[in-house]
Parts: C-alpha cells; sequence; structure tokens
C-alpha cells in the first residue's frame, strides 16, 4: 500500500509540474520534451552527443525561448543555457554537442573576417597588425622559453642512407628536452646541387609511415626537393617518451620540433638553398605548417592542406591548446596564415571539412592582405568541392603542382608508382636508453 501512494503522489507531482506552466514554476519543462517539440516544428531531427545528457535535465523559461521565426536562434537559447552547441549535419539533422572552444559556426568566421578586415586597409596598417601578432603569438605559445630550456647542441642520430628510384630516406633523431626527442625521416633528391627544403609537420592520421605521406614525400624529394617529417608529440617513437598527445605541452613542442629540424636542416646539410624554405601538412599538420612560417621567417613558402578556416582553430590543444588565437585582440587561422604576404601561399580546401568556405569566405580575406603588396597571385586557392577531410591523390598533386611552380621542381618526376613504400620499423630510429 505504501509503494501505491508513492507511485501515486509521484505521478501527481510529476502531472501537477507538467501543467504548470506558470511564473512561479519559471516556466520550467524537462529539456528533452522542449527539443522534441522543437523538432515537430521545425521538421528536423536532433542527435545528442554522447557527451551531453538530457535525462532529469529541467529548462527554466523553456517555451519563450524558442523563436518561431528562427531554428538556430532557438537553438543557441536552448544549448546556452547547459553549454552546449548546435551542428547542422547532412539533411535535416542536427546534432548538440558540448560547447567546443575552438570551433564556431561559419557565420561566426564571416563575422570575425569582417571585423579584422577593418582594422587595416593598406600595407602599413596590415604591417602593424602583422607586428603585434607575430610578438603576442610567441608569448602566449611560450616558445621562447620553452627552446631555452630546449637541450643545447645534441648531435644527430642519423641511420644509414637509403637509396631509392630518385631519392633517398635517412632517419633522423635529436633529443630537444631531456629524456625526449623528435623523430624524423629525410626525403633527399638524387638530383646534384643546391635544393629547397620543406619541412612537413604531420596531422592526425594514424602516424607519419602512413602511405599517404610517403608518396608525398618522395614525390617531391624525386621532383628535386628535400623533405623531412616528424612525429607527432606522443605518436610513433614520440609515444615510447611522452604521455597524452591530447596537451597543451604538446602544441608547444610540436612548434620547436619543427624549429629544431630547420635549424639542424641549415646548418648541418650543405645541399640546401637558404632562399627556398617551406612548410608543407594537413590538418593538424597545416596548423603547424601555419605556425612555423609564422614563428620563422626562413620559411619563404607555406602550403597548409586542409586546414585554414575563419571559424575552426582546430580542435587538438596540440593546435589551440596554448591560446595564440587571443592574440591581437583576436585573430583566427586565415589571419594566422596571411602573415606569410606576399611570399608564396598554398591553401588547399574541399567540400567535405570546416575547410568548405574556403573560396568564398578565408580566400579573398588573404588575397585581399596580399593584394597591399600587389601580390595577389601569390596566393593560391585550390578546391575540391567533392572531397571530405584527408591527404588524397588531388590534394597531393596540388601539392606537387605549386612547388613545382614556385620551387621549379621536375615535373616529368611525379609518378607515385616509383616510391618504395616502407614499413614503420624502417622509417624510425634506434637510441640508447
Amino acid at each position: 500500500m505504501k509503494r501505491i501512494l508513492l507511485l501515486l503522489s509521484f505521478f501527481i507531482c510529476h502531472f501537477s509540474f507538467s501543467i504548470a506552466q506558470t511564473y512561479e514554476t519559471r516556466y520550467a519543462r524537462p529539456v528533452h520534451d522542449v527539443m522534441q517539440d522543437v523538432a515537430k516544428r521545425f521538421g528536423v531531427k536532433f542527435k545528442f552527443d554522447s557527451n551531453v545528457d538530457t535525462v532529469g535535465v529541467v529548462l527554466s523559461y523553456a517555451d519563450f525561448r524558442v523563436r518561431p521565426y528562427s531554428l538556430e536562434q532557438t537553438l543557441d537559447n536552448i544549448c546556452k543555457h547547459y553549454d552546449w552547441n548546435w551542428w547542422k549535419q547532412s539533411g535535416n539533422s542536427y546534432k548538440i554537442k558540448l560547447y567546443e572552444y575552438p570551433r564556431r559556426h561559419e557565420d561566426e568566421g564571416r563575422q570575425m573576417l569582417e571585423w579584422l578586415s577593418a582594422k587595416y586597409s593598406n600595407v602599413e596598417e596590415w604591417e602593424q597588425r602583422r607586428a603585434i601578432l607575430k610578438k603576442e603569438v610567441r608569448e602566449l605559445l611560450q616558445i621562447d622559453a620553452f627552446l631555452d630550456s630546449c637541450v643545447k647542441d645534441a648531435p644527430a642520430i642519423l641511420s644509414k642512407v637509403k637509396k631509392h628510384d630518385g631519392y633517398t630516406t635517412q632517419n633522423i633523431c635529436l633529443e630537444l628536452t631531456p629524456g625526449q626527442h623528435v623523430f624524423g625521416t629525410i626525403y633527399t633528391s638524387l638530383k646534384k646541387g643546391k635544393k629547397p627544403l620543406l619541412i612537413c609537420p604531420d596531422g592526425h592520421w594514424p602516424s607519419r609511415y602512413r602511405d599517404d605521406e610517403q608518396q608525398r614525400l618522395a614525390t617531391l624529394a624525386r621532383m628535386g626537393a628535400v623533405c623531412v617529417d616528424f612525429d607527432l608529440y606522443g605518436y610513433g617513437q614520440s609515444a615510447d617518451e611522452v604521455g597524452d598527445h591530447h596537451t597543451a605541452r604538446a602544441h608547444i613542442f610540436q612548434a620547436a620540433c619543427g624549429l629544431r629540424l630547420l635549424d639542424w636542416m641549415l646548418k648541418n646539410r650543405k645541399d640546401i638553398d637558404m632562399t627556398r624554405v617551406a612548410a608543407n601538412g594537413g590538418s593538424g599538420g597545416g596548423t603547424h605548417t601555419v605556425l612555423l612560417a609564422l614563428l620563422d621567417q626562413r620559411i619563404t613558402v607555406s602550403a597548409p592542406v586542409v586546414h585554414v578556416a575563419s571559424h575552426f582553430d582546430g580542435g587538438c590543444p596540440c593546435e589551440s591548446g596554448m591560446p595564440v588565437q587571443l592574440a591581437g585582440g583576436g585573430t583566427c587561422e586565415a589571419e594566422l596564415a596571411a602573415l606569410i604576404a606576399p611570399r608564396p601561399l598554398l591553401l588547399v580546401s574541399d567540400g567535405g571539412d570546416w575547410t568548405s568556405t574556403t573560396p568564398e569566405l578565408e580566400y579573398p580575406f588573404i588575397q585581399r592582405i596580399y593584394g597591399f603588396y600587389d601580390a595577389k597571385d601569390n596566393v593560391r586557392n585550390i578546391h575540391l568541392p567533392d572531397e571530405r577531410h584527408d591527404f588524397g591523390p588531388n590534394k597531393r598533386q596540388a601539392v606537387y603542382d605549386f612547388f613545382a611552380d614556385v620551387f621549379q621542381l621536375d615535373r616529368t618526376m611525379i609518378d607515385e608508382s616509383k616510391v618504395t613504400i616502407q614499413p614503420a620499423e624502417a622509417l624510425q630510429t634506434k637510441i640508447d636508453k
């Protein structure tokens, strides 16, 4: 009998709550019910991320948050109450996720670029802005203090040189901080004479040992370049030395890896043409391509692939863990990429990720800055609207074509079938512990 009374009391309270839409109850309703009503009203479907829990969650002033003329404003009013955010998916589907500080909506990117564009209308104003950004990015990244803490003049550990069709490979290991190393592989053209150098930060694909990375670097080497890539912090051999990759330290460490390899290559390789030095990487490697060109004036060319967006800073702490996007009162990857102007810049974008807006938003914004130097032709965008987020054949071809133009590489050597795909162990360096 007691159990029946408790159940009856629960249902009475629940029923009373569900109909008590008054000021005293703050017009509260279960958020799950509210979202069902919104879905029905606007003819859409909602998918909730696994870390968004609506069970037992009650929304105050629920129906007053609905804007009958705007689904997006309605979702803003509901989601921001819980530090959630909404994202348009394919068709009429929307995903509800926790708030992500480096990710914004496309319209927010547009507003950011409009706000930034109003700050400079000529090369003098842009140069003032650039000086501020370069100074504050270094400070926010804390890169100089980190470099001061690095091991000084540690000798490189180099593997034997392996000869392939038109290029060689040699693994390199440098001690960066005590007990922690940068592990990479150097791909070198067999052509004689001075060669351009490409520093190639990696993205968050399985590892730098994957086929497409070997194909890209080896092909560029066959064309006449020297390329060097390196492990992400906590990936590949680095995983044996550090713990979690998803840390702010990874942001600093990976930037330092690129800088140290650049230092070593320019100091120790007599076959490098110091006037032809580039950074090239995709996704998270694109983030560090932009960062490397910003940090070091010796980078004369930049080619970030599937990365540059005004509304996305990079979703991993190794890209946005240190708050560099707060430099200059607020910036974004499109403006940071433009800091290399008027030196050559390639943006490769596609229709299946955050770079889908590049042709209409980021590229015109950057072109305008290049226009301050009468150098609009020095920036180009290869957009692949039917492709998704990867470093596939068409994206690699865009890179080959770009470097053939800016570094006068040999197009006749573009043949990925000539590349020897090596196992991971062959691209690793043995070190004494």
